[in-house]
C-alpha cells in the first residue's frame, strides 16, 4: 500500500522532454491560481474556497491523459481538470465570483458547474450522485460505439454514500468504460478515514464488484499520467470499469473556514515532503530538462495570465437580476407544437395498452431512446408495460437494472448529457424515495444551473384502490410538486395516457409521469393508432356544468364521474388537470368564475396535497366570483392501509360525495 513514506520515484519511460515540460506547466498553473485565490479570500473578494493544494497531480495527470472529447466529472479539489481543458481563466474567475459570464450565471459556486464545450460535468454538494451520471455518459458512448472512456472523481469520504456502491455495481454489470477515481486524502471534512471505513485500501473494494482496482501515488504526476493513459487505451478497446485509488493528502482544510486543527501536525510534515510540484520540479532540474531561468519564465507567464483573467472578471458587471429570465431558465426550450395522428384510425385500448403503445412508437421514432428499470426487459416490467420490447429493440436499449434507483436516475441524466433520451421506470412510485436526491437535486436543477437539459421521463406506477398497503399504494406526486425544474404529468384516460406520454418523451426536460395502477386494466377507450402528442400543461373539461366545478386528476376524475351519475341533480363541471406542473391555472379559474363554487379533490393525503395550492390560488384570484368557500378533499392523513375496508375508509371517495352534495346545496 502506498503511504506518505513511499518515495516519489519519477519514471519517464517513453515520455519526451516536451511531454515532461507540458506536464510541469499544467501542474504548476492550478497551484498558482489557488495561491492567488487564497489571497483574494483573505481580502474578501472571494466568498469560499475548497483547496486542492497537494493533490494537483491527480487532476492534471488524468486530464492530460484523456482525449479532450472524453467527459470528466470532477469535484471540489480538481481545478487542474478545468485548466488543462483550456477554459479561459477569466471565465473560471467569473464562475468563482458569481459573475454573468461564469458557467452558472451566478447561480452556483466554484466547481458546481458543467460545460459541454469542454466536456466537463460538475458536481452537486451531495457528491455521490455524479458517479451515476458518469455511468450514463459512458453508456451513451457504448451504445453509439464510440471508443471513449469517462472519468469521474470522488473522495474517500463520499465512498460511504450509497451512490458509490450503486454506480460502480451498475458499471460492472453493464461493462461501462468508467474510471472511478478515488482521491484518498485521509479525511472526509474532519472525519478521518478510520471512522469512514474498515478496509485499508479502496482497491480491495473493487474485488466485491468484480472489477479491477489500481492504486497509484497521487502525488506522482508521471505515475498518474501513465496509469490513466494505459487504462484509458485498454478500456477504449475493452470497455469495462476500473477503480483507481490515488493516495494523497489534503494540505488545507475541507474548505478554508474549517481550518486544520483536527489534523496531527506530523501528517502535514511527512506529506509536505511529498509535495507533487516541488518534487517534480526538482526532478526536472536534476535531469537538466529545465533550469531555474525556465522555472522563473513559466511562473511569470502564469502569473500574468492570472492577473489578466482577474482584471477581465473583476471589471465585468454584476449579475442583472431579472425575474423573467430566472423563471425562463428553469426549463430547456420545448416545442409546443402538437404532433397530430397521421390518420383517424382508432382502436380500443386499455390504459396500460395506451402507455405501451406510446413507448413502442417513441422507441421507433427516437433511435437514441433507452428504457431502464427493474425487470423491464424479458419480463416486460412488473405490469407488463414493456412486454416484447427487448425482442424488438434489443437489450442495449431495453435494460434491466440492478436494484438501484438512484444510480439509474443518474444514468438517465448522463445519457441526456451525452445525447440520449431515457425512460426510467420506477417499479412502484413508492420506490422513488431511493432515487429522490437525483431527481430533485440533479434532474430538476441542472438546466437552471448550467443550461444542460435532462431529457428523462420517470414513469411512476402510482395510487391505491388495489389493497397493496403502505409501500405500493402511495400517492407521491406532491413530493415533486414543490420542486422547480420538474414537470408532472398525470393522465386519467387511455387517449391522454398515450398522447401525454409521447409528449413527455418529446420534451427535453425531466418529466415525472404518473400512471394509476387501478386504471391499467379497468378502463378502455378508442385511441388513435398513430403516434401523437397532447400538449403538456393543458387541462381538459371532461364534463360541462354550471352549478359548481370539480377540479381533480387521475383516479379522482373517475370518482367525480361516478358521483355525478349517482346525483344527476348536480350540474357540475369536471376539470381534469392532466398536468400538475405546470398546472392549467387559466382553465381552472375560468371554470370557477363560471360556476361560482368549487371542490378540489385528490387521492393523496389532504395535508400538504396539491389541492391546497390550487384552492389557495382560487381564493386569491376568484374571490369576487365565489358563491361559497372553496372546498378541498383528500385522503386521511395516515399511511395507505392494506385491508380493503381500511383502504376504502382512507380514500376520499365517499367523503367527496358528501362534500359535493353539501357544496351543491350551499
Amino acid at each position: 500500500m502506498i503511504t506518505a513514506e513511499t518515495p516519489l520515484v519519477f519514471d519517464r519511460t517513453n515520455l519526451t522532454d516536451e511531454q515532461l515540460i507540458d506536464l510541469y506547466k499544467a501542474l504548476l498553473k492550478p497551484r498558482m491560481i489557488e495561491e492567488k485565490m487564497l489571497v483574494l479570500l483573505r481580502q474578501s473578494k472571494l466568498a469560499k474556497w475548497f483547496s486542492g493544494i497537494g493533490q494537483e497531480a491527480i487532476s492534471v495527470g488524468t486530464a492530460m491523459a484523456l482525449d479532450k472529447q472524453e467527459y470528466i466529472l470532477p469535484m471540489h479539489r480538481n481545478l487542474g481538470i478545468f485548466t488543462v481543458r483550456g477554459i479561459p481563466l477569466n471565465r473560471l474567475f467569473s464562475q468563482f465570483t458569481g459573475k454573468p459570464s461564469g458557467f452558472t450565471k451566478g447561480r452556483d459556486r466554484s466547481f458546481h458547474m458543467g460545460t459541454q464545450e469542454y466536456k466537463i460535468v460538475g458536481m452537486i454538494s451531495h457528491l455521490g450522485p455524479q458517479l451515476g451520471v458518469a455511468d450514463g455518459v459512458a453508456l451513451a458512448n457504448l451504445l453509439r460505439g464510440d471508443k471513449k472512456v469517462t472519468a469521474v472523481f470522488t473522495g474517500d469520504g463520499a465512498t460511504s454514500e450509497g451512490d458509490f456502491h450503486e454506480s460502480i455495481n451498475v458499471a460492472a454489470v453493464w461493462n461501462l468504460p468508467v474510471i472511478f477515481i478515488i482521491e484518498n486524502n485521509g479525511y472526509g471534512l474532519s472525519t478521518p478515514s478510520s471512522e469512514q471505513f474498515r478496509c485499508k485500501q479502496f482497491i480491495d473494494k473493487a474485488i466485491g464488484y468484480g472489477i479491477e482496482g489500481v492504486q497509484v501515488d497521487g502525488n506522482n504526476i508521471l505515475e498518474v499520467y501513465k496509469t490513466v493513459s494505459e487504462l484509458a487505451a485498454s478500456m477504449r478497446e475493452n470497455p469495462r470499469p476500473v477503480l483507481l485509488e490515488c493516495m494523497t493528502f489534503r494540505m488545507r482544510g475541507h474548505e478554508e473556514a474549517s481550518g486544520t486543527k483536527y489534523v496531527p501536525q506530523e501528517l502535514f510534515d511527512v506529506w509536505g515532503r511529498k509535495d507533487p510540484i516541488k518534487n517534480y520540479e526538482s526532478y526536472l532540474l536534476e535531469e537538466k530538462i529545465i533550469d531555474a531561468d525556465f522555472v522563473e519564465m513559466v511562473r511569470a507567464g502564469i502569473k500574468e495570465e492570472i492577473e489578466e483573467g482577474l482584471e477581465i472578471s473583476f471589471s465585468e458587471p454584476d449579475v442583472n437580476v431579472d425575474t423573467t429570465t430566472e423563471l425562463a431558465d428553469m426549463f430547456a426550450p420545448a416545442t409546443n407544437s402538437v404532433i397530430p395522428a397521421v390518420s383517424n384510425n382508432k382502436s380500443d385500448k386499455r390504459f396500460l395498452d395506451a402507455i405501451t403503445d406510446a413507448m413502442r412508437q417513441a422507441m421507433q421514432r427516437h433511435t437514441n431512446l433507452v428504457i431502464m428499470g427493474q425487470d423491464v426487459a424479458e419480463y416486460g416490467g412488473a405490469f407488463k408495460a414493456t412486454a416484447g420490447f427487448v425482442e424488438e429493440f434489443g437489450k442495449g436499449r431495453v435494460r434491466n437494472t440492478p436494484l438501484c434507483e438512484s444510480a439509474i436516475v443518474g444514468t438517465g441524466l448522463g445519457l441526456s448529457i451525452n445525447g440520449y433520451k431515457s425512460i426510467v421506470e420506477m417499479q412502484f412510485a413508492d420506490f422513488v424515495t431511493c432515487g429522490f436526491n437525483q431527481i430533485v437535486n440533479n434532474l430538476a436543477k441542472t438546466h437552471y444551473r448550467w443550461g444542460q437539459n435532462a431529457d428523462v421521463v420517470v414513469r411512476m406506477p402510482t395510487g391505491a384502490s388495489v389493497a397493496a398497503g403502505p409501500f405500493h399504494s402511495q400517492s407521491t406526486e406532491a413530493w415533486f410538486f414543490h420542486v422547480p425544474g420538474l414537470k408532472i404529468v398525470y393522465p386519467a384516460f387511455p387517449s391522454d395516457a398515450k398522447g401525454l406520454l409521447a409528449a413527455s418523451i418529446e420534451d427535453p426536460n425531466p418529466v415525472m409521469y404518473f400512471e394509476h395502477k387501478a386504471l391499467y386494466r379497468s378502463i378502455n377507450e378508442d385511441v388513435y393508432d398513430d403516434y401523437y402528442t397532447i400538449e403538456i400543461g393543458k387541462a381538459k373539461t371532461v364534463r360541462e356544468g354550471n352549478d359548481l366545478s370539480i377540479i381533480t386528476y387521475g383516479l379522482g376524475v373517475h370518482w367525480a364521474i361516478e358521483a355525478l351519475q349517482l346525483h344527476p341533480e348536480i350540474d357540475a363541471e369536471i376539470i381534469d388537470l392532466r398536468t400538475l406542473l405546470p398546472w392549467d391555472e387559466e382553465a381552472v379559474l375560468n371554470s370557477v368564475k363560471k360556476t361560482g363554487k368549487v371542490i378540489v379533490m385528490h387521492e393523496d393525503t389532504q395535508t400538504g396535497g396539491i389541492g391546497g395550492e390550487i384552492t389557495a390560488r382560487i381564493a386569491e384570484k376568484c374571490f369576487p366570483y365565489l358563491d361559497a368557500p372553496p372546498v378541498r378533499i383528500g385522503a386521511l392523513d395516515t399511511p395507505v392501509p392494506m385491508s380493503a375496508a381500511l383502504e376504502k375508509n382512507f380514500l376520499p371517495k365517499e367523503r367527496f360525495i358528501q362534500l359535493l352534495c353539501e357544496l351543491n346545496a350551499y
